[in-house]
């Protein structure tokens, strides 16, 4: 477990990053958030191919492989098109109901062992979720798109967990990006936008820090149960509160600073429990 967290955090710090390079794309380069999910996926697939066996490509034929692809697909174009209008802070916490789906899916559909405490704080969790998107009380369109790509994630980080003895995590990477990238292809070359030396950097560095955040994430998955791990992803609150700070200037209302809170410390809580 100690070995799975160590990863989980490295990872987890990657992926605010990442999003932060598809969200100066979108906001200040005008390249469509369509684009930015394809050429992730694609520059990612290019860059993994080489290290992995030519074996991994027989996962292709199984349905669920597709399936789990097409999750993290759906969230990762939801979670672009939410940043575009939406501080890097504001997002991420909405995107945070993906860890609490996660865990009840994995509950519920995988039988791994939940406690009432943890549950208890994975409830505070949604709370502070609900804080930030206030759904009906000025939540925005775009932490709509957020909660969404939430969503897709959950079931994403269930199916991962549920998928890992069918391959290797760098098996299961190539599936997802060889998928995504295939399956977003038409509208990501219909909307390529102009290159220049800034646009190609921001896009290699979605793209890298897309795929290493992701196969570090099958690594811890296949080493400890998703119930345990869900939380950790929460680590990737802090990296986006403060890359949006430092970055745009973006500091959270009150309100948001109150499901911040409720989020990071229920989903830090939970990852201390031992049981």
């Amino acid at each position: 477990m100690g070995r799975a967290i160590g990863i989980m955090f490295i990872a987890m710090s990657l992926i605010p990053a990442e999003d932060l390079a598809g969200k100066l794309l979108t906001g200040t380069y005008g390249a469509a958030p369509i684009y930015v999910a394809w050429s992730r996926f694609t520059l990612g697939l290019l860059l993994l191919v080489p290290f992995v066996p030519t074996s991994a490509w027989r996962l292709l034929a199984n349905w669920r492989i597709w399936f789990r692809a097409l999750l993290l697909a759906g969230g990762i174009l939801s979670i672009q098109s939410a940043l575009r209008t939406e501080p890097l802070a504001n997002v991420f916490a909405a995107f945070f109901v993906g860890p609490i789906l996660s865990y009840a899916l994995s509950a519920l559909l995988l039988r791994e062992p939940v406690t009432a405490l943890r549950t208890l704080l994975m409830l505070l969790g949604f709370c502070g979720v609900l804080l930030v998107v206030r759904p009906g009380f000025g939540g925005s369109p775009g932490l709509m798109l957020a909660l969404l790509a939430g969503c897709f994630y959950g079931g994403f980080l269930t199916a991962s967990r549920w998928l890992s003895p069918l391959g290797s995590p760098l098996a299961l990477s190539l599936t997802q990006l060889a998928i995504a990238g295939l399956v977003l292809m038409p509208f990501g070359l219909a909307a390529l936008p102009p290159f220049t030396p800034q646009v190609a950097g921001l896009t290699l560095a979605s793209a890298l820090g897309s795929m290493l955040g992701n196969l570090l994430l099958l690594v811890a998955y296949a080493h400890a149960p998703a119930t345990r791990l869900a939380p950790l992803v929460y680590f990737q609150l802090l990296a986006a509160t403060g890359l949006g700070w430092a970055v745009f200037g973006d500091l959270p209302d009150l309100w948001t600073w109150a499901g911040l809170s409720l989020v990071l410390g229920a989903g830090l809580a939970s990852a201390l429990l031992r049981r």
